[in-house]
């Protein structure tokens, strides 16, 4: 019998249809992501990103308020958004875990770099069904592992990075109110904030949200990410 031909019947005259294969291409009606990397949006046609489908990666030190300013953009997005956090991400592994916080070593550099790999694969799948994605993490400037050479690797050139960068007074008093884990030492948030100053003079867009509330920051970073689909920065 020929590939595609009926399969069987359930009388002689009503040949019942062979089942249609699932696409290689897809799971169930998810489209999985392309191999090539992700491209650079076309520029909107209207002022803010608009209904542009993009990757974002927002950049910044503990307290900077990433998290918060990436759901808050997301969700006032008028088309699709996801916002994926890599910290979430990091801390689906419960036993076991390997919090930086008590030593930088193997193995939370192992789960570091599994977490960036899953939030590049997520970030992939989402565009590949037309749904933008924010990405948010402490990326260095001055450490390779944690720096935005990985994040090219898993999304692609066409991801945006924007650098979040309060001043570090703001950041403190921020990084008091938080709990768990979440919570930094004050010396350990002087030290990663003054290694993000570093970003200056990278050709990152950077946002002092030091004076503007979340809504404000929002609003900055639509306009920022607008002018990098119009003109991305070399990175």
């Amino acid at each position: 019998m020929a590939v595609g031909a009926n399969c069987g019947s359930s009388s002689i005259s009503s040949p019942a249809p062979c089942p249609v294969p699932p696409s290689r291409e897809t799971t169930g009606h998810i489209q999985l992501p392309p191999g090539g990397p992700v491209p650079l949006p076309a520029p909107p046609a209207e002022p803010g990103t608009g209904a542009a489908t993009l990757a974002v990666l927002l950049i910044g030190p503990a307290g900077a308020g990433k998290t918060t300013v990436a759901k808050l953009w997301a969700g006032r997005r008028r088309v699709p958004t996801a916002h994926v956090s890599l910290d979430d991400v990091r801390e689906w592994v419960c036993s076991g875990f390997a919090d930086p916080q008590a030593g930088w070593n193997d193995h939370s550099e192992a789960q570091y770099r599994l977490a960036r790999r899953t939030c590049g694969f997520a970030a992939r799948n989402f565009l590949a069904n037309g749904i933008s994605c924010i990405l948010d993490d402490a990326v260095f400037p001055d450490r390779p592992v944690v720096g935005l050479g990985g994040w090219k690797r898993h999304v692609g050139p066409g991801l945006l990075p924007v650098v979040l960068l309060p001043g570090l007074e703001v950041v403190l008093e921020r990084n008091a109110a938080r709990s768990g884990n979440r919570r930094l030492s004050d010396e350990e948030v002087a030290r990663i904030h003054g290694r993000m100053a570093g970003w200056y003079g990278s050709g990152l867009p950077i946002i002092d949200n030091s004076t503007y509330d979340v809504e404000t920051t929002a609003r900055v970073l639509d306009d920022v990410l607008a002018r990098s689909i119009a003109s991305p920065p070399a990175w």
